[in-house]
């Protein structure tokens, strides 16, 4: 094993923990560690595929935990914005993306930090489904990272860990299935993506079952914070090698 593929599987493990644990958050960190050492092209159809194998393994643990009426109407609205956001990644400038996807994380992981949740929705609203779901499918096209919306709106409705763990799986699941069609019609689906993606199974599968036990021990936002922080730093160094190669 060589020193990228090995760099490569640590940041997957931890992706898949936090994932697993949280119901978010994989793309966040494995995407902008990976196209430090590998092209964006292949590292955000990877996260995506890893994805999808992570949803599915805990669809069918908790689908009992799932609010599907809130997960079907994400997913319609993401439909839409996936291509857009495909787009984006094929034919946007490299720099400015990792520019985009470093604000993106910070802007994030500071509203994370600093949200009181005290504006609460009781019921699904059509108007921040739409809102939410299009936005995750437009960054979910382009860098691989859905969540944020998502979890913005799953803020609003004051979901518990694990049915917040729970309907996002139902939501990333299709979504990321979609996403993967996107990126193999228009070849970005490549034998090195497949090849990354299988070498990775034998850590993928331990983390999914370690954050799955992680997230039903989870009392209170400690350790969430810290991941927060964590990616303020990951957008931070995105940003200063975007205006290094820039330079």
């Amino acid at each position: 094993m060589d020193v990228t593929t090995f760099y490569i599987l640590t940041i997957i493990f931890i992706a898949t923990l936090v994932r697993s644990t949280f119901g978010f958050g994989e793309s966040l960190i494995a995407v902008p560690l990976l196209i430090l050492l590998i092209p964006i092209e292949i590292a955000v159809p990877l996260s995506v595929l890893i994805s999808i194998l992570i949803a599915a393994f805990v669809v069918v643990q908790d689908r009992k935990q799932i609010h599907f009426h809130s997960a079907k109407w994400l997913l319609i609205f993401a439909a839409l914005g996936i291509p857009p956001g495909i787009v984006i990644l094929l034919y946007g400038d490299e720099n400015l993306i990792k520019c985009g996807l470093g604000l993106l994380i910070i802007l994030y992981a500071l509203y994370a930090l600093s949200a009181k949740n005290s504006f609460r929705l009781h019921t699904d609203h059509k108007l921040w489904l739409f809102v939410c779901g299009f936005l995750s499918g437009v960054f979910g096209g382009a860098y691989g990272v859905n969540g944020p919306p998502l979890v913005v709106y799953g803020n609003m409705r004051h979901w518990t860990a694990k049915h917040f763990r729970a309907t996002l799986q139902a939501y990333f699941l299709p979504a990321s299935f979609l996403g993967m069609m996107g990126y193999w019609y228009k070849g970005l689906w490549s034998t090195t993506v497949t090849t990354y993606f299988l070498i990775a199974i034998p850590v993928i599968i331990p983390a999914i079952l370690l954050g799955r036990y992680f997230n039903h021990k989870l009392k209170d936002g400690t350790f969430l914070k810290y991941v927060y922080i964590g990616l303020i730093g990951v957008g931070m160094l995105l940003l200063l090698q975007s205006l290094w190669q820039t330079s």
